[in-house]
């Protein structure tokens, strides 16, 4: 709420308080279903004591961010948050439901059978609302594996069958130190039994304090030929006004630091080779580049230079915008890995079909793409930002074989 304007932040107020109105106006026509008086009451009392109590909340949060530490912070960011949304989207489709019901059938039905709309709308506002609560309580941290084959037909024959875990978008601090909830992920990929594990970016929200505790969580993960990783543009703190330049330069080290000490190599616009019986791989990883306003600071031809001569390369990529703007068709990378969006963290799939509304700003947005010989992968992200809750789009672990097409 820190880079939100007072001004804006009012207005977010008055336009929950509006759609508070209007449904407590509807609620009347339900609670005049019911005969108690202290029934009646007692909703009425319950539905302005939380609805002026969040309201005045945020209120009190957006005059109190600088006085509190950033993991708390984030917290009473994040519950508040939650709550608006679990309360403004199911009153908001509770008032538009009963409003159209109320004005059809008063223009062509008779005015008798009025009694149903209420109920009918109740239904409308309470259904979204429990998808909102198990987007929150039940589907956040629910692993979900999807493996996926690629074959190529220039993939070494000593690197067929190969195994990759790729995951992406963590965002320790939005689990609040809950090691006990990612152990499950780590134990979900050390099953998989990976030859490497590929991390793409976004380790933490902003701050490296993000990191405290988590050491021998991440040590735990095994990958019997590496584990890589690159940046995401939330690892660089360029989301917080920092006192100084050291002191978000030290928060930037503290985070490149961390990956080292967890077992990771962090390529930084740099590739590494492996080889199986003299044949080679060729592993690049880029800085965080995207389109405006995300910063660029990914060099890819520099991490090409030194293995242009490999004729297989994977590519870490945090921004799958990456992808279309340098990498496809301008070179010869097999699979680039990237995360990023989420998948909005909000959606649908079905089958081999999936839409999400992040598809409008994002061309590539979750799982695998291809144009011609070069594959994208899009990984939905394991943590979370902002909404503290997945809806048909749960955090992803993904298990790529790479095979040898004869």
């Amino acid at each position: 709420m820190r880079s939100y304007s007072f001004f804006t932040i009012v207005l977010l107020c008055v336009a929950i308080l509006i759609v508070d109105i209007f449904a407590f106006y509807w609620l009347q026509s339900i609670t005049k279903l019911l005969t108690s008086s202290f029934l009646k009451n007692a909703i009425n009392i319950a539905f302005w004591f939380f609805n002026i109590g969040l309201i005045t909340s945020i209120l009190i949060l957006k005059f109190r961010l600088d006085h509190i530490s950033h993991q708390r912070k984030h917290l009473l960011i994040t519950s508040l948050y939650g709550l608006a949304i679990s309360s403004f989207i199911p009153k908001l489709i509770f008032v538009i439901v009963i409003s159209v019901l109320y004005f059809t059938n008063y223009v062509f039905a008779d005015k008798e059978s009025a009694v149903i709309i209420p109920l009918v709308g109740l239904f409308a506002g309470f259904f979204p609302f429990f998808v909102i609560v198990y987007a929150i309580f039940r589907s956040l941290y629910r692993f979900k594996i999807n493996s996926i084959v690629i074959p190529f037909k220039h993939l070494p024959k000593s690197f067929d069958k190969i195994r990759i875990v790729h995951i992406s978008d963590i965002h320790l601090g939005s689990f609040n130190a809950r090691f006990h909830i990612f152990d499950r992920a780590v134990n979900m990929i050390n099953q998989l039994d990976p030859d490497y594990i590929f991390f793409t970016g976004d380790l933490v929200n902003n701050f490296a304090a993000e990191l405290d505790g988590w050491k021998q969580t991440f040590i735990e993960l095994k990958a019997k030929r590496g584990k890589f990783s690159v940046l995401g543009n939330h690892d660089y703190g360029d989301y917080f006004e920092w006192n100084s330049v050291t002191e978000k330069e030290e928060n930037f080290e503290a985070i490149k630091k961390f990956q080292h000490d967890i077992g990771f190599r962090l390529l930084l616009n740099e590739a590494v080779i492996d080889e199986i019986n003299n044949e080679r791989i060729a592993i690049t990883g880029v800085e965080n580049w995207g389109n405006p306003p995300f910063k660029q600071y990914g060099d890819l031809q520099k991490a090409l230079n030194p293995v242009n001569d490999i004729l297989f390369k994977l590519l870490l990529s945090h921004d799958p915008s990456h992808w279309t703007n340098e990498v496809l068709k301008d070179t010869n990378i097999a699979l680039t890995l990237s995360g990023h969006t989420h998948g909005m963290q909000a959606g649908i799939n079905l089958k081999n079909k999936s839409w999400s509304p992040i598809k409008y700003k994002y061309k590539h947005w979750a799982g695998l793409y291809n144009e011609g010989d070069q594959y994208l992968y899009v990984n939905r992200g394991l943590g979370w930002l902002g909404f503290p809750g997945r809806l048909g789009m749960r955090p992803e672990i993904t298990l790529i074989e790479l095979t040898h097409q004869k």
